[in-house]
């Protein structure tokens, strides 16, 4: 085909006379083009470089600094207070362009402006710094604002006033700070007493005092010197590519499958239908990501702002294009690449590579749904062992990283390999159809679990994120977690979902808009070797996944008596309302009390990622119990769920400002391991289950669209599977004033936990809280 032809930029071939060239026009334009772009690139890295390193000074602010002092020394005003003739005097004399005195002061002028320019970028870098490291705002009651909080605000929107970049405030947001021991430990401790019965707490306290007086000391000292000299004392100071240490500890040395064991799932716009055409969807929604790709690489992003006032960290953003986790023997890599100009896509069992740009400008929609169009038409069938290969991401992290290094180190395979894991993300086009309707309940569990695992062999669990299009135009996409954290995945969601509904649309009959060009070279099928001993590891790996697909219970389910709206009501936050709920449900589904973890953001901080809110509190456990024994009155109710809702709110910011438990314990740990030292505590603390893993989904990031004048534009947030084999992963998102969607996981294989009867439960405890405050509902 001619076309294939274009995408070599030379042939020879060996005669008596020679060698013979034959050169491509088209191909050598293509290079051309592409590396125009390249340096495109890199002049705005390089531009983009000096705006944020000047930070919030601009190139505009030192021109005026340079008149200004240019301007006083013509009026014969020193501002420079002799500075300027110092400068003068030391400059070299008779040569070049230092031989006119008028030369000579404005050179002196440029210099000594400089300086001070430079001397008032840092200064107003650490006074916001400094500013941003107050967080007493967090801890005041909604409404009552103190005159020191308002005051701090005016003054953070002042240095901040110039429009920001993405990566602007990097250098002025502060460290993580690092806990006392004390304090943590007495959380800690405070977190546990209502689990433990007398003996057992007495055993723990301790073990938490010979801690707390004997090896927190030293690992502590350590730990405060790594923070002095790390941007985040996570995160080792010896190198910046090096992984910080909950990245590395947590997820790339975990060796069991990533697929329900880390990766999860985000669901498309449930209550609006776009188009049924798969390929026209995919269309707009990959130019929608690689232009938000552009967008990040240029910074044209707006950093996320709490409350329109407070940066939060930027840097997870940095690899969610271009990234593929590498297996490894004993530790997984991540891998980045600074640019993809294709995509890879699995249909049926075959792999192909799609390229998103025509020389340097990027498809359109309707070019990119041809192409699609083109994978969905092909006939061919998948080659010996190609169908269950990415069976090998879902299964074993060892198994994965034997076969690579045996089998994929060189010929057809690695290059195909590498398609695979050099594009900018991954595509799968499912053939089967999955929706939310509200008249069959199991078809969001069915649409979750799908997301989730899919057929165990259709996902490529190793990419930052796979893109899965189901026959019917529906969406979604299945996450690898230790790249970033869910918000961070969110922000690209909602603007792409934003701009596929607003901005790009689809024509009467459901197609791309515009007219495709046909010319365009089709998709390249990738072509593998593989040996019947890698296929046996392939059939191994698929049966591994399967098991642990098939044992996954997933409910999902919306709630539409209420939402925030009317949780407001009861003078609460609606996170605290749905965490109190939890408590109540999962003690009336197993009759007791556990560990419950809650996803927090530390992003205030520079580089920073998540902390643990130990949820179940001894105030909530009071509530709970007085709920289930039925002889309070409602007035006491009330009044203990205030107290159970006021003690969340207040771990949460404490969890946010830096002053958490888990991630200062796991660092000493780590420390301890470094050292040799041995603590029976710290490996104790870190052992502990957490039978009840709780998330809420982010929403409402950017403002693609009013809410209000667009309420069925939900998306039902996503899920996980569960954490402990014998307890509940929860995630929920509370999707608008009346609306709240939950995914409810555990396992088949236990005999104490039940999804389906842990939602249910979930339902009955909002309701019941809901009546406390006489909250009106809405028919279920």
């Amino acid at each position: 085909m001619a076309e294939a032809h274009q995408a070599v930029a030379f042939q020879f071939t060996v005669t008596p006379e020679g060698v013979d060239f034959r050169l491509s026009r088209e191909a050598l334009k293509h290079i051309y083009l592409s590396g125009i772009n390249s340096w495109k690139k890199r002049l705005i890295r390089i531009k983009n470089g000096i705006l944020r390193g000047v930070y919030p000074g601009s190139p505009t602010s030192w021109l005026v600094v340079v008149m200004t002092t240019l301007g006083s020394s013509y009026c014969n005003v020193d501002i420079s207070m002799g500075l300027v003739c110092f400068i003068q005097r030391w400059l070299p004399e008779g040569c070049g362009p230092y031989r006119i005195p008028q030369s000579r002061t404005l050179l002196s002028v440029a210099i000594f402006s400089t300086g001070v320019w430079m001397m008032g970028i840092l200064f107003f870098r650490q006074t916001l710094k400094l500013l941003l490291s107050y967080h007493g705002w967090m801890f005041e009651m909604h409404g009552q604002t103190s005159h020191f909080t308002k005051v701090w605000a005016t003054c953070v929107r002042l240095l901040s006033s110039r429009r920001p970049m993405l990566y602007s405030f990097q250098t002025s947001l502060p460290k993580l700070p690092v806990p006392s021991v004390s304090a943590t430990i007495h959380r800690y401790l405070e977190s546990v007493q209502h689990l433990l019965n007398d003996e057992e707490y007495y055993r723990m306290e301790t073990l938490a005092k010979e801690f707390q007086e004997k090896t927190a000391p030293r690992l502590q000292k350590y730990l405060v010197l790594k923070s002095w000299w790390a941007t985040n004392y996570l995160q080792p100071p010896t190198h910046p590519q090096v992984s910080d240490w909950w990245e590395e500890y947590v997820y790339l040395q975990g060796r069991t499958p990533l697929m329900v064991n880390s990766n999860y799932y985000v669901m498309d716009l449930v209550l609006v239908k776009n188009t049924d055409v798969q390929a026209a969807r995919l269309g707009n929604i990959v130019h929608a990501m690689i232009t938000y790709r552009r967008k990040l690489d240029r910074e044209e992003i707006k950093p996320v702002m709490v409350l329109g006032i407070v940066p939060m960290c930027s840097y997870q953003m940095e690899r969610m294009f271009n990234t593929t986790r590498i297996p490894g023997k004993d530790t997984d890599v991540l891998q980045h690449l600074r640019d993809s100009r294709h995509v890879a896509v699995y249909h049926k069992g075959r792999f192909f590579k799609l390229w998103l740009y025509e020389g340097s400008r990027l498809l359109k929609p309707r070019d990119l749904e041809m192409q699609f169009q083109r994978i969905l038409d092909d006939p061919s069938p998948p080659q010996p062992g190609e169908e269950r290969l990415a069976a090998l991401t879902a299964g074993g992290r060892v198994e994965w990283a034997q076969v690579r290094q045996a089998f994929f180190g060189s010929g057809k395979n690695k290059a195909a390999l590498d398609a695979i894991e050099r594009a900018a993300f991954f595509v799968a086009l499912d053939e089967e159809s999955h929706r939310y309707d509200p008249e069959d309940e199991a078809s969001l569990s069915l649409y979750g679990k799908a997301l989730l695992h899919g057929s165990c062999y259709n996902r490529w669990f190793d990419k930052s994120f796979t893109l899965i299009a189901f026959k019917n135009g529906q969406l979604g996409l299945n996450t690898e977690h230790a790249w970033a954290d869910a918000p961070i995945i969110g922000h690209l969601w909602e603007f792409v979902l934003g701009t596929d509904s607003f901005d790009l649309g689809y024509t009467e009959t459901g197609h791309c808009l515009g007219k495709p060009n046909p010319v365009l070279a089709p998709p390249q099928r990738l072509q593998w070797d593989i040996p019947e001993q890698c296929q046996a590891v392939i059939e191994s790996s698929y049966q591994v996944a399967k098991a642990l697909a098939d044992d996954v219970e997933l409910y999902c389910f919306r709630f539409l008596p209420f939402g925030k709206g009317l949780i407001k009501k009861c003078r609460t936050s609606p996170d605290a309302f749905v965490q109190i709920a939890l408590q109540l449900a999962h003690f009336r589904d197993r009759g007791k009390f556990c560990l419950t973890y809650e996803a927090s953001m530390t992003r205030m901080f520079r580089e920073g990622r998540t902390e643990t809110v130990r949820s179940c509190t001894c105030e909530s456990t009071a509530f709970v119990q007085a709920m289930v024994q039925g002889r309070h009155l409602k007035a006491d109710l009330q009044d203990l769920f205030r107290k159970a809702a006021a003690k969340h709110q207040n771990m949460y910011r404490l969890a946010m400002t830096g002053s958490g438990i888990d991630r200062h314990l796991f660092c000493l740990y780590v420390v301890s391991k470094y050292l040799g030292v041995s603590s029976p505590f710290l490996a104790e603390v870190l052992s502990e289950p957490w039978r009840l893993s709780t998330s809420q989904t982010a929403q409402f990031q950017i403002r693609m669209f009013d809410p209000n004048k667009y309420p069925d534009h939900l998306g039902a947030g996503g899920g996980f599977g569960p954490v402990a084999n014998d307890g509940y992963g929860v995630s929920y998102m509370i999707a608008g004033e009346n609306t709240i969607f939950f995914h409810v996981s555990s396992k088949f294989s236990s005999s104490e936990t039940n999804a389906q009867r842990f939602g249910n439960h979930i339902r009955q405890a909002l309701l019941d809280i809901a009546d406390l405050f006489q909250v009106p509902k809405a028919d279920s």
